[in-house]
Parts: C-alpha cells; sequence; structure tokens
C-alpha cells in the first residue's frame, strides 16, 4: 500500500489497482483479492458467507438506529459515526447464543443483559464523549424517559469549547424493533442555559411513552452555541455536541 502524491485525487478502481481515500490521504494498492462470484459459490467459502451475513445484519441495525434518533443525532455525531456502531453492533449480535452460525442477529442478541450492555453507552460523537462534557451526575426515569441533571453550575461542571456562552440540553425515548424495524422516538423539551455560575436543576421530560414491543432506547444531548447580539448560533456546526445512548432496557 502507497500514498498517492498527485495533482489529482482519485478514487476507484483502474485496470488491477485500486485508488482510496482513508481519513484525508489518498492510497494505492493492487486490486487482487477473491473473485465475488467464487464467494457466493465456492463451497469452500461457507464460512466468509456465513460472516459476511452476520456482518450485514450489524450494519443494516446500525443503520436502523441511526435512522430513528436522525433528528437527535444530525448534529452530534463524527464522520466515523456509521461504521463504530457497526462495530458494536456485531458484538451484539454475538450474544446470540441460539441462532445457529451465520445466522446470529442483533434482534436476538440485544435480548440478553450482556447484549444490551454492549450499547450503552454508546457515543455517537467520539470528539465529544458524554463523561468528558458533563461533570455532573444525572439520574434517569426509565417509565417516562424524564433525565433530571439537579443542581448543575455549568461553567464549573460542563467542559465548553472555547467560544461557547449557552449550552442546550434535551432528551430521548425511543422504541425500536430491530427485528421489524417499528420505531417510534419521543423527544424531550430543550432547557438552554448561560454557561455561567448561575445553579440550574435541568428536567427533561420526552412527551410521551414511545408505543412498540421493541427495546427502550434512552439519549442525552447536550449542543453547545456562541451568543452574539441576543442571537444564537451553533457552535462550529455542532463539531463539540455530544450525544450519548445512556440506557437500554
Amino acid at each position: 500500500m502507497a500514498k498517492v502524491k498527485s495533482l489529482f485525487n482519485v478514487e476507484g478502481t483502474l485496470g488491477e489497482v485500486t485508488f482510496y481515500k482513508n481519513e484525508s490521504e489518498y492510497y494505492i494498492r493492487s486490486k487482487g483479492g477473491v473473485s465475488k462470484n467464487r464467494i457466493l459459490n465456492d463451497p469452500a467459502f461457507a464460512r466468509t458467507r456465513e460472516n459476511l451475513t452476520e456482518f450485514g445484519n450489524s450494519a443494516t441495525s446500525g443503520k436502523m438506529l441511526r435512522r430513528s434518533i436522525v433528528s437527535l443525532m444530525n448534529d452530534a455525531k463524527d464522520n466515523r459515526v456509521s461504521s463504530r456502531l457497526t462495530q458494536v453492533m456485531s458484538r451484539v449480535k454475538n450474544e446470540d447464543l441460539t441462532s445457529p452460525r451465520g445466522e446470529r442477529n442483533v434482534a436476538t442478541g440485544i435480548l440478553t443483559p450482556l447484549g444490551k450492555s454492549r450499547l450503552k453507552g454508546f457515543n455517537f460523537n467520539k470528539k465529544a464523549v458524554l463523561e468528558s462534557v458533563l461533570q455532573a451526575a444525572f439520574t434517569l426515569n426509565t417509565t417516562t424517559g424524564e433525565v433530571s441533571i439537579p443542581d448543575l453550575i455549568p461553567i464549573q461542571q460542563l467542559e465548553s469549547p472555547e467560544g461557547a456562552t449557552h449550552v442546550e440540553f434535551s432528551a430521548g425515548f425511543l422504541n425500536l424493533d430491530f427485528e421489524t424495524g417499528d420505531k417510534d422516538l419521543q423527544l424531550s423539551n430543550f432547557v438552554n442555559l448561560a454557561i455561567d455560575a448561575t445553579v440550574s436543576t435541568v428536567t427533561l421530560t420526552p412527551l410521551g411513552v414511545p408505543a412498540g414491543t421493541g427495546q427502550d432506547f434512552y439519549f442525552l444531548k447536550a449542543a453547545f452555541f456562541q451568543e452574539i447580539n441576543a442571537v444564537q448560533y451553533p457552535l462550529n456546526n455542532g463539531a463539540f455536541n455530544t450525544l450519548q445512548l445512556i440506557e437500554v432496557i
């Protein structure tokens, strides 16, 4: 594998050579590999096909979760969230101890305590991990989805990015069935606070309890703003916003 140094940024395959981008760098490698037809039909690749099927289920499940909370995640994610979530979903799938090899799936794995624990605590923006941003205790009512942050002092208990003058908290309560794709997301009120020494109790209550027979997922989000002439602007397009899946039931 080698880096591409050229006036042109190229991605794709040209003859026996493949050009691709990793992060901000462009690389080149020989095409090589086993043909798609052989992988799909050769008995020698039966295990490979099983792995591909299970990987596809993990990727689809991750996509399902992301799309279910797009209104929350849109300004609180990093550019690798899709691949990171797929990796976690693969661990959840591994907790499926009943399905045959090649048919293990997230819908079954998430029913187990360990499967739920694999997903709990996932941060959608790895550049802003909730525990680093919010240095205050909070409580969750799993029946209503209400999140409370008592006696918060923003200037002391928030790791605020430079230039931020305000923070806005919100929460989400989702019911998602990975087998059927049925979903219902209930969002909370927004609590907007100046980043100063004022003591406030933040109470975030979803509009209702989501309907469905899937699993319950609970989210907490903090977004930062800069106020200029009485108008609040998102800080750096949300690069410092944090969103975490705080509980799975």
